[in-house]
């Protein structure tokens, strides 16, 4: 029986290792979970266990990790429209033809089974990681000053580990917080989704799932695009969307929001905030995680609790909503803290306050107690291999230890 079609799937590391690259990077330094899933982007989904698929620069990848390597797939655009354009191209028909730059693995493709389109690395897709993750930054040592300057926060990076700002695309960035506004997370990805579907350039299909890149500027600034998004349930944020676009296109051009980066902090979330539908709160994520302004210091109803809480903060005691004065005053008290790197600290006491991962929080525990009941029977082992001198039995333990230890940091 022959197939209609092979729809290309979502890689997974362990069917196919061929098809990924890797480069260094402990756990310690990057937690895909954590990072990917706390909140800061809305593009990324768990297409596996422990492997996230998203858009980043106009292409899809799948990424995963193992505990000293970053792993990555990045799909074929130009494959992946062809998947999309030409649904009845046979399994067993002729090959696509191929870029230079491709490979593709040929296998033996079973009814149930689906095409996996296999590419080699290519060059800059390691320093597009680098720059995206910013895993130039040593977060190992960041953890270590927060923690000395902070014990509550020691007490939180024990079992939070990894969390890194990302260095998004600023048009996205920005306009996926527009749609934050009184939103919680997975209706901000819905949104963000929509956005996407409605106004940006399909750019692979996995698995029954299309992929899209960010809309640019001049389509959302698009009289009609008001509507359109109303009709999809984004209300009044629909508006601020399209007027932010057209304001930014009329009144300073496109790229105004990549120069921010070149801008002090002050000024470029002061410009931030002359656009429709961006507070403190939306200018500040923006210059956090698009715009290089690493002290900033987003503050919602989530901070503000953690900030009385945790620290017994004075500011806004008295306050039954969280003003301007408010804001900013939490946002002072962070940064005299934690010094210039304040917005990634609290980056992660916000990702431990989500309902989400509470359930990392039992995991020491229990894992103390397994180490206690492993305790003797490793006691007797060890005798054991010293009274045998087996003691090449031990050494896999310790040279792993090293070698995540002394692992480059990219």
């Amino acid at each position: 029986m022959s197939i209609i079609a092979t729809m290309a799937k979502h890689a997974r590391l362990s069917v196919g290792g061929a098809a990924w690259a890797s480069m260094a990077c402990t756990r310690s330094q990057l937690r895909l979970d954590l990072t990917l899933g706390c909140g800061q982007t809305f593009r990324w989904r768990e297409t596996g266990d422990g492997h996230w698929t998203g858009v980043m620069g106009g292409r899809v990848w799948t990424l995963t990790q193992t505990d000293d390597r970053l792993w990555y797939h990045v799909y074929n655009n130009k494959d992946a429209h062809k998947e999309v354009d030409n649904r009845k191209r046979k399994a067993d028909g002729p090959a696509q033809q191929l870029n230079k730059s491709e490979k593709r693995w040929k296998v033996n493709i079973k009814e149930e089974e689906i095409d996996v389109p296999v590419t080699v690395k290519k060059e800059g897709e390691e320093e597009m990681l680098v720059d995206y993750f910013q895993l130039d930054v040593n977060l190992e040592e960041l953890y270590r000053e927060w923690g000395l300057a902070d014990p509550h926060f020691k007490h939180i990076s024990n079992i939070f580990t990894g969390i890194r700002m990302l260095r998004q695309n600023p048009t996205e960035c920005l306009f996926s917080f527009i749609c934050t506004s009184n939103n919680h997370i997975s209706r901000i990805q819905g949104m963000v989704d929509n956005l996407c579907r409605s106004l940006g350039k399909p750019l692979c299909e996995l698995d029954g799932t299309t992929y899209y890149d960010f809309p640019s500027l001049s389509a959302i600034a698009d009289d009609k695009v008001e509507a359109l998004l109303r009709d999809l349930g984004f209300g009044y944020r629909a508006r601020f969307l399209q007027q932010s676009a057209k304001q930014i296109l009329e009144q300073h051009g496109p790229d105004w929001l990549q120069g921010l980066r070149r801008t002090p902090y002050l000024q470029a979330r002061n410009s931030l905030r002359s656009l429709p539908g961006v507070g403190l709160k939306v200018a500040d994520c923006a210059c956090l995680m698009s715009l290089d302004k690493a002290d900033a210091v987003p503050v919602d109803t989530h901070i503000w609790q953690i900030a009385k809480r945790d620290y017994k903060c004075a500011a806004g005691s008295t306050q039954k909503t969280l003003t301007d004065k408010v804001n900013r005053d939490i946002g002072d008290f962070f940064r005299q803290l934690w010094g210039p790197y304040a917005g990634w600290a609290q980056s992660v006491l916000f990702c431990a306050d989500l309902k989400k991962f509470q359930k990392l929080k039992e995991m020491p525990s229990i894992k103390l107690e397994d180490d206690k009941k492993a305790s003797l029977p490793l006691k007797k082992a060890k005798l054991k291999i010293k009274n045998e001198k087996l003691d090449q039995i031990e050494k896999p333990t310790s040279v792993c230890h090293k070698k995540a230890k002394l692992a480059p940091q990219d």
